[in-house]
């Protein structure tokens, strides 16, 4: 490879050696990558020397992910690494999705919103009142607090539709009355404020499984087609952001109808989440083919899917275990865990939560969690397409033992702290395959890995380390993914997806950021739990091998998977263009 430096220039970092997978797709090559001043200077051979330099040899080099839909406002108000994203090759996170977040907000609805949050992403309402400074009321103030704090990572933000309405309605937002022409006016004005100030989209949630931790229905439920219209003139006014929705579809063709029409007011991109249900499996293709109409009449739609299934973690340390709804349950539910471990160990009480499954003593809404033929042990490395013959019903039924039993007893094991898996998105045939048909298509995008959300109960932040292990190389039940398109998935097209076209390829003039990782060593482990949070808060996160190296804006804040103390993270304020291409005796060679 011909020569990409004269070899009289000096950068802040070279990369030596690689296997560049450069974000494109294309193949693979062996090339060096020079960074200065926190863009990508030169590919190629280069001869130049780093201040900072990195053997990549027998290693791959490429940009750092890009997850479009995380929950990490809170966390990145009070905490400098955004975990467990940081740990998993991902150098963006976009957040403020589903129509969940705190800003705008006055005084007196911080509570309605952490209520919200807690209810919608499983994230503890003590955790949120002890963590958030709240030094912040407007959407632009909340820009500048996150500003204010370095991360490890970058970090852009839409402005979520919950909180909008409730600023400007108060009570009546939240008790979903309709919105007057005044308030539909003021949202529409907040919304071009904030999207002048940096914020990125505009998410909402129409979805009756979103609700507060008192029962309430998420704010903007039933928000009606004039004040999603509104809304949606503030893109087109500004001429920029995306539009997030989540949705139960329940009224499709209604839905449909009005997701389309807000697309064609705003002129701007639009995306829904789309996963596989268990109760209508087939569901998703009729979405896929609205979204593709939708782009041949020039609609920007798009749906943002996930790689593996939607699944719960269960174990008696985390919010959900399969016996959460049984009656016997109920009188050590709300006991610290070792109280209640030692209570779970007597032959009494476990005979009696027994029992209750026997006779269907259980509440209506936990009756899922008894699924035991679709549960499974996920072990270590944890896999994340097994059988069914693998479940824990089939492994029972070979023990020669009730399914019940068998559960509760593997949830004692390691000092009460095993976990089950639950999959009740995208497995509903018992494998992998319409996660690969949704990700094939041409009009989806990689997301819904809900980093910094549900932190008792699903642990999806490292579906980008599962993409890489498990499609590119360790699939065993049908087709693998080339390594290259894996990495283009979600490095590339996820950065384009919301507008952040600087990085996400590594090119000279794009953002430096780089993953260089042994694909070979590259392993999941099983979630576990630490108490980490404020308030002494727990959550569930995923640790993983083979990650050399993680480099944000041309510094290193991940070596072997530890942290340097490079904080060089900050907030993305609005789309990024493309650079322009770099000339003179820097570039690909």
């Amino acid at each position: 490879m011909p020569d990409a430096s004269h070899g009289t220039d000096d950068f802040d970092l070279v990369i030596r050696g690689g296997t560049l997978i450069d974000g494109r797709g294309g193949t693979p090559v062996l090339a060096d990558v020079a960074i200065r001043a926190g863009r990508i200077a030169c590919v190629g051979e280069v001869a130049g020397k780093g201040t900072t330099e990195i053997d990549a040899a027998g290693l791959i080099v490429a940009p750092g992910f890009v997850d479009i839909h995380t929950h990490y406002d809170g966390q990145a108000t009070w905490d400098e690494r955004l975990t467990p994203s940081s740990w998993h090759g991902v150098t963006t996170v976009v957040t403020g999705n589903c129509g969940v977040g705190f800003a705008p907000c006055r005084s007196e609805d911080r509570d309605r919103l952490v209520r919200l949050m807690e209810g919608v992403e499983d994230i503890p309402g003590v955790v949120l009142t002890e963590g958030l400074s709240w030094d912040w009321e407007t959407f632009p103030e909340f820009l500048a607090a996150i500003e204010a704090k370095p991360h490890d990572i970058d970090l852009a933000v839409q402005l979520p539709h919950g909180p909008l309405r409730v600023y400007v309605m108060g009570e009546r937002g939240a008790n979903l009355e309709k919105a007057t022409p005044e308030d539909i006016a003021r949202m529409a004005e907040i919304a071009r404020e904030a999207l002048r100030a940096g914020a990125v989209g505009f998410s909402s949630s129409r979805t009756l499984n979103h609700r507060t931790s008192d029962g309430k229905p998420t704010p903007s439920l039933t928000a009606a087609e004039d004040e999603l219209l509104g809304i949606a003139s503030a893109l087109a006014d500004t001429e920029c952001g995306v539009l997030q929705f989540v949705s139960d579809f329940k009224d499709r063709e209604a839905e449909l109808a009005l997701l389309e029409k807000l697309a064609r007011a705003s002129g701007r991109p639009l995306s829904v989440s789309l996963a596989q249900s268990d109760l209508s499996p087939d569901h998703w293709r009729g979405l896929l083919e609205w979204i593709h109409k939708g782009n041949e009449e020039g609609i920007p739609l798009s749906a943002q899917v996930a790689g593996r299934p939607v699944g719960l973690m269960l174990s008696f340390e985390a919010t959900l275990n399969p016996f959460i709804g049984t009656r016997a349950y109920q009188a050590v539910r709300k006991l610290p865990f070792e109280e209640k471990l030692e209570a779970l160990r007597k032959p009494e009480l476990r005979q009696a939560i027994l029992d209750d499954v026997a006779q269907g003593r259980v509440s209506p809404a936990a009756k899922a969690l008894l699924r035991f033929e679709k549960t499974f042990i996920l072990g270590d490395p944890p896999d994340y397409e097994q059988d069914p013959s693998q479940s824990v019903g089939a492994q029972a039924e070979r023990a020669g033992v009730g399914a019940a039993a068998f559960a509760y007893d593997r949830l004692l094991g390691n000092g009460g702290r095993n976990f089950l898996y639950y999959p009740f998105m995208n497995y509903a045939e018992g494998s992998l395959d319409a996660c690969l048909e949704m990700m094939q298509d041409q009009h989806t995008v990689l997301g819904l890995g809900d980093g910094g959300a549900h932190l008792g109960s699903i642990c999806d932040a490292s579906f980008t380390t599962h993409m890489v292990t498990h499609w590119a190389r360790d699939r065993g039940r049908g087709e693998r993914l080339p390594l290259e398109t894996v990495v283009q998935w979600h490095t590339r097209d996820t950065a384009r997806a919301v507008g952040l076209c600087d990085r996400g390829i590594l090119e000279p003039g794009y953002k430096a950021d780089v993953i260089v990782f042994d694909y070979a060593a590259m392993q999941l482990h099983e979630p576990s739990i630490v108490r980490d949070l404020p308030a002494g808060g727990a959550r569930l996160v995923q640790q993983a091998d083979g990650y050399r190296y993680t480099i944000v804006s041309g510094e290193i804040t991940y070596r072997d998977g530890k942290p340097t103390g490079a904080l060089p993270g900050r907030l993305v304020r609005g789309a990024r263009s493309e650079p322009n291409p770099i000339i003179g005796n820097e570039g690909r060679s």
